[in-house]
């Protein structure tokens, strides 16, 4: 049975988020290096916006307290999350400076480098936009790396894997 058809609005947040759960995302950790340590923030709103230049984009929530730091570093790396790397994800969902129960590597000239990921997107952050109660984080990509593998995905509130056609 189908649901009546809503406006989003403040009384119909959670039907508005329910709807935007039925897409799966994959999921990504961006890390910089702060001037405070390393600094990470799991994130969904991963993007491709160019090929040529290499552009990608990512999301960072307003009400984050990681918010503000993510948006005035210069570089960062974005981390594509495998299938087998929920902890990872859940971890840095919950805390931004949890670099001593994971491994990871320091680039001197840039961002951590949390290792076992799928790929990796080593960014010079171009623009920042205003957008709701999120900004619009735009990187050009410096460097990138990736492995064979599945990657975990987000949906419904929930992590899980991906059943490909094989």
């Amino acid at each position: 049975m189908d649901h009546e058809a809503f406006t989003p609005s403040a009384t119909t947040m959670s039907s508005y988020r329910a709807a935007l759960g039925c897409f799966g995302t994959g999921v990504t950790v961006v890390t910089a290096m702060t001037q405070d340590g390393p600094l990470a923030m799991t994130a969904n709103s991963f993007v491709s916006v160019s090929l040529d230049p290499p552009l990608v984009l990512w999301c960072p929530a307003r009400s984050s307290l990681r918010h503000d730091a993510f948006v005035s570093v210069e570089r960062y790396a974005i981390h594509v999350v495998a299938e087998d790397q929920q902890d990872l994800a859940t971890l840095f969902a919950r805390s931004g400076d949890a670099f001593d129960s994971v491994a990871w590597e320091e680039d001197p000239d840039g961002p951590p480098y949390l290792t076992g990921c799928l790929a990796r997107f080593v960014c010079a952050r171009q623009a920042v936009h205003d957008a709701g109660d999120h900004s619009i984080v735009v990187g050009e990509v410096t460097r990138a790396w990736y492995r064979p593998g599945q990657g975990l995905m987000f949906k419904r509130g929930r992590y899980g894997g991906f059943a490909g056609l094989e």
